[in-house]
């Protein structure tokens, strides 16, 4: 007996949310939290700015 493809498409489909939200995240945080972060810490612009790349690249990749 063959496997149901309705149950394969279930299971892409939880695979392609859990990935939006695992990109969702990176970009929150890239875009909110590491820039609030580093000021707290007294980082540097530069610094910030290359962490933003790292977590933007991140999640460009999920």
């Amino acid at each position: 007996m063959s496997a149901s493809p309705v149950k394969g498409l279930a299971k892409t489909d939880s695979i392609g949310f859990g990935s939006l939200v695992l990109s969702t995240g990176l970009t929150v945080a890239s875009l909110i939290l590491v820039p609030a972060v580093s000021q707290s810490l007294g980082v540097g612009p530069s610094l910030t700015g290359a962490l933003r790349v790292v977590l933007m690249k991140a999640a460009a990749r999920v």
